[in-house]
């Protein structure tokens, strides 16, 4: 099995790095290189090759998923690995709904790395058993839905601010500030401030 590859990452220090690694592999070729979502569109255009490695944060313009969901739309399409030191629940699963063969962190072992590339050419899913227990879950889980008013409580604590400067600024009392932080931990099954912010930024509820 071969495997013609573009590689996809914003770092040019870090996508010679990748490329290094794949072409170690005499059964990998990396037929183009590519340092924005867009730039990877006419680079994939060009040489049609059977995988593209992408990263998932791209800097402006079309991310990762972005690049996975417009490639998958392609005929014939090529598959997409993703490869980013991003681990959240919510990246996976988008990656996985756009239509990711896989989703690999940069720590993974190099020989893990080029075994994956291979099958994805080869048209398999490459997903780590922790990893696709995470996507499971999170897809099964229900998605709590917060009012805007616990919406912005939230943001206020990501921001840091207490109960008392969150009062001000929302023009609310602190006693109802409290309420909408019971509410927010209730629906989300947490028990603290940290625990609630990092699940709405997991559900996209955050930046």
């Amino acid at each position: 099995m071969s495997a013609r590859v573009v590689v996809v990452e914003d770092h040019p220090v870090t996508r010679m790095g990748i490329v290094a690694l794949l072409t170690q592999d005499e059964r990998i070729t990396v037929v183009g290189e590519a340092g924005t979502g867009e730039e990877a569109m006419t680079v994939v255009g060009r040489e049609s090759p059977d995988v593209v490695v992408t990263d998932l944060r791209l800097g402006e313009g079309m991310d990762g998923v972005g690049v996975t969901t417009s490639l998958r739309a392609r005929a014939p399409a090529p598959a997409v690995l993703v490869l980013t030191t991003y681990d959240t629940d919510r990246d996976i699963v988008r990656a996985v709904e756009a239509g990711a063969a896989g989703y690999l962190l940069k720590d993974t072992d190099p020989a893990e790395i080029t075994s994956a590339v291979l099958r994805a050419a080869a048209g398999e899913t490459v997903l780590s058993p922790a990893l696709a227990q995470r996507v499971v879950a999170r897809i099964s889980r229900p998605r709590a839905v917060l009012s805007p008013r616990e919406v912005e409580t939230l943001a206020a604590v990501a921001r840091g601010l207490s109960n008392k400067e969150i009062a001000r600024e929302l023009f609310i009392s602190e006693a109802t500030v409290k309420t909408h932080l019971v509410h927010v931990f209730t629906k989300f099954d947490v028990d603290s401030r940290t625990a609630a912010v990092a699940r709405a930024r997991e559900e996209g509820l955050l930046n």
